[in-house]
């Protein structure tokens, strides 16, 4: 792990991007990922039955997604089509944002800084709970994974590029806030700086070791130095 401070993170950040599942929305609260990969993989034993089996071997959708290209073209647009549902489905169901949640995006957008999000989960499903929850005015830009190409998804820097293009920001001086490595491994090969959200026990020693430039525990200390920042 860096290190920096968070006000120094924060102090150097010209655009703010926040990962969505995990620091602004526990997506599958209501709806569990399980339930959504066991029909993903029932779908796909549809187009190639060992892949389909392959599939039953994990809980994650997102995996299926990263597995469904060996199916060919007609397999990546159903799996694709049908997890974009199951997210907007589950989005509503969801609950409330993550605690913290909307006090960081609120702070994030002081004057001269820029605010996206940036995700593995579908636009549709970030843009369905902005506007259930009366968020999107907080947000500048929603970049979502790029429809039927897997193999952008984070770790892969794609997304964060795309939204310091969109932001009119140098990717240096961007900074995501994620919970997972694949994260802090995107904004790494972005060339930008990185907060590891720690939301579940033994997370904080992986996203340091995964080179998270600092580490918090809760998205209301986010909130907090972005408002003195």
């Amino acid at each position: 792990m860096g290190s920096s401070t968070l006000a120094e993170v924060l102090g150097a950040t010209r655009a703010v991007l926040f990962d969505f599942d995990g620091p602004i929305c526990d997506v599958f609260a209501g709806h569990p990922a399980p339930d959504v990969a066991r029909r993903l993989a029932e779908t796909l034993a549809g187009y190639d039955a060992v892949l389909g089996n392959k599939a039953h071997g994990t809980d994650d959708p997102m995996e299926i997604l990263r597995l469904a290209p060996q199916g060919g073209e007609p397999a990546l647009r159903a799996i694709e089509e049908e997890l974009t549902k199951a997210e907007v489905t589950a989005v509503k169901l969801a609950g409330p944002p993550i605690p913290g949640a909307v006090a960081a995006l609120e702070a994030a957008r002081s004057p001269g800084r820029k605010v996206a999000i940036v995700s593995n989960n579908s636009t549709a499903c970030v843009r369905a709970f902005l506007m259930l929850h009366g968020l999107r005015h907080l947000v500048d830009k929603v970049v979502g994974r790029a429809p039927y190409w897997p193999d952008a998804m984070k770790p892969d820097p794609h997304s964060l590029l795309t939204a310091a293009s969109q932001l009119d920001t140098h990717p240096y001086h961007c900074t995501l806030i994620g919970d997972s490595v694949t994260d802090v491994e995107a904004a790494k090969a972005a060339g930008g700086r990185s907060i590891g959200f720690a939301n579940k026990p033994g997370k904080e020693r992986a996203l340091g070791d995964a080179g998270a430039d600092v580490v918090v525990t809760a998205m209301a200390t986010v909130a907090e130095a972005l408002g003195s920042s």
